[in-house]
């Protein structure tokens, strides 16, 4: 990479909110498991165990950082997910048909759109909150229906 990549890279990580480094790094975790499915197609080990190496480590640090106090049950279920495809990819390492690997690819795909899905819902209804709060109607035009409505 180029220091202008880099610096762009940089700037994204530095400037994007939690939930925009959350769905970062499943993008990374989902690149990663790919790269590694394929490796494991062409029998490059090397490039196999990298991929299988950093995909570990965002699993692994999303399950360290679950809140299990506020999240209850939810968090508990994602630490058990998180746990599960921490077993996939260390049963992956030695395992050449890659079930393993694609186990791990649907799971962090499945749980990255419903993250995406959640994101967009939180921010709707931040949007909607914050239009109440301002005054505003979410109906476009009805501050102009009143006034028309009261003067005639």
């Amino acid at each position: 990479m180029n220091a202008y990549t880099n610096q762009y890279q940089h700037n994204q990580v530095a400037t994007a909110s939690p939930e925009q480094i959350m769905l970062m790094l499943y993008d990374g975790a989902i690149r990663f498991i790919r790269r590694a499915i394929n490796a494991n197609k062409e029998n490059d080990m090397v490039e196999k165990l990298q991929g299988i190496s950093k995909c570990l480590a965002i699993i692994t640090e999303f399950s360290n950082t679950l809140d299990h106090e506020i999240g209850g049950k939810i968090a508990e279920d994602l630490d058990a997910l998180y746990h599960f495809m921490m077993r996939e990819l260390n049963s992956a390492r030695k395992d050449t048909t890659g079930v393993h690997l694609e186990n791990v690819e649907k799971i962090l795909v499945d749980l990255r759109d419903t993250w995406g899905q959640a994101v967009d819902i939180n921010k709707r209804d931040q949007a909607s909150a914050e239009q109440k709060a301002s005054g505003q109607n979410s109906v476009p035009g009805n501050n102009q229906y009143k006034s028309l409505t009261t003067a005639g």
